[in-house]
C-alpha cells in the first residue's frame, strides 16, 4: 500500500470516480473504488492563479491608496506661483514640468487625482447603497414597487449620462455637491439591474421558499437571505463603478459644469492646458491625462481580478460539493 494507491477488496464489481488527476484507490475486496484527489496548488493551477490575482489586487490597491494619501497631504502652500520657472519642460527637478505660472505639474496632478478619487469614492459608496436597497427590496416585495423601480431604471438609462449629470449638477448648485449628486443619480441603475436579476433567481431557491412558508417576513428574508448572497456582486460592482465615476467627474469639470476653476482637479488642469498645446507645451495635458487613464485602468483591473477570484472560488465550492455527493452515493 503506497501513498498514491491504496486497495482493499470487498465485492466483485469495480466502480471508479475520477474528479481529478491524482488517483487514490481503496480496494476492500474485488470491488475497487478509485478516487482522484484534488490537484495541489501550483503555478499553473487554481492556487497559482489565486495567488497572482490576490497579488495584483494588493499591488493596485497599494498604488491607489498611495496616490490618494499623497495627494491629500499636498496643500495650497505647496502649489505656490514661481514666475522664474514658467513653462519648464519635464526634468529631474520637475518630473512633469511646470505650468504657465511656475507651479509644479507633478504636485498638481497628484492633488487633482486625489480630488477626483475622493469624488469617485463618495459617489460609488452612495450609488452602491441605493442599488443595494432598490435591487433587493423591489423584487422581494414585487408588484407596484418592482414595476416602479424597473420603470425608473429604464428612464434614467434612456438619457445620456453626461447630459443628465450636467443638468443635475446645475440644479444642485454645481461644485462638489452638484457633481456627486449628478454621478450618484446616474450610476446606480446598472448595478441595481444586476442585483435585481440575482434576487429574482434567489427567490426560487428552496431555502427562501421554506422561510416564506415558515412565516418569515419579507424584510427578514431580504436582510438574512438576500443581502449575504449578493455581497460578491456588490463588491465587484462597486469597484467597476469607480472608474466611470472618475471619468464622468473629469469630463463635466473639463466642460466647465463640475468643480470650480480654483480646484486643481484633473478636469480643470486639462481644460486650462488646452490653450497652450498649440504653442508646444505638451506636458501640461499629457501627464495629467495619462495619470487619469492609468488610475482608471488600474481600478478596472482590480475589479476584473476580484470578479475572477470570486467566480473561481464559487466554482471550486460547487465542485467540492459535487465531489462530496459522489463519494457519499458511492
Amino acid at each position: 500500500m503506497n501513498k498514491e494507491n491504496r486497495s482493499v477488496h470487498f465485492s466483485p464489481e469495480t466502480r471508479s470516480v475520477q474528479p481529478g488527476p491524482k488517483t487514490r484507490s481503496v480496494q476492500p475486496g474485488p470491488e475497487t473504488i478509485t478516487v482522484k484527489s484534488r490537484p495541489k496548488a501550483s503555478g499553473t493551477g487554481f492556487g497559482g492563479i489565486r495567488v497572482r490575482t490576490i497579488g495584483c489586487i494588493l499591488l493596485f490597491t497599494t498604488v491607489f491608496i498611495s496616490i490618494l494619501v499623497i495627494g491629500s497631504r499636498i496643500v495650497e502652500d505647496d502649489l505656490l506661483v514661481d514666475l522664474n520657472n514658467i513653462f519648464t519642460a519635464p526634468s529631474l527637478q520637475h518630473f512633469f514640468g511646470t505650468d504657465w505660472v511656475g507651479r509644479d505639474m507633478l504636485q498638481r496632478t497628484l492633488k487633482g487625482m486625489s480630488i477626483s478619487m475622493q469624488v469617485g469614492l463618495i459617489s460609488t459608496v452612495l450609488s452602491v447603497v441605493i442599488a443595494m436597497f432598490f435591487g433587493v427590496m423591489a423584487p422581494v416585495f414585487g408588484g407596484v414597487p418592482d414595476h416602479l423601480v424597473s420603470w425608473l431604471i429604464d428612464f434614467v438609462m434612456s438619457v445620456p449620462h453626461t447630459i443628465l449629470i450636467i443638468l443635475i449638477s446645475l440644479a444642485c448648485g454645481g461644485g462638489l455637491r452638484g457633481v456627486v449628486a449628478g454621478v450618484v443619480c446616474t450610476h446606480w441603475t446598472s448595478l441595481t439591474r444586476v442585483i435585481r436579476a440575482e434576487v429574482l433567481q434567489l427567490k426560487n431557491m428552496e431555502y427562501v421558499q421554506i422561510a416564506e412558508k415558515l412565516g418569515r417576513s419579507r424584510w427578514y428574508i431580504a436582510v438574512h437571505h438576500m443581502f449575504p448572497a449578493i455581497l460578491p456582486q456588490l463588491a465587484v460592482g462597486a469597484v467597476l463603478l469607480f472608474p466611470h465615476a472618475i471619468l464622468h467627474e473629469a469630463s463635466i469639470t473639463f466642460l466647465g459644469f463640475g468643480l470650480p476653476a480654483h480646484e486643481p482637479a484633473i478636469g480643470v488642469i486639462l481644460s486650462e492646458s488646452m490653450k497652450y498645446l498649440t504653442v508646444g507645451k505638451w506636458w501640461l495635458a499629457l501627464f495629467p491625462g495619462i495619470s487619469l487613464v492609468a488610475v482608471t485602468v488600474m481600478v478596472e483591473a482590480i475589479g476584473k481580478n476580484l470578479e475572477k477570484l470570486i467566480t473561481r472560488s464559487d466554482r471550486e465550492r460547487r465542485q467540492e460539493w459535487i465531489r462530496c455527493m459522489i463519494l457519499k452515493s458511492s
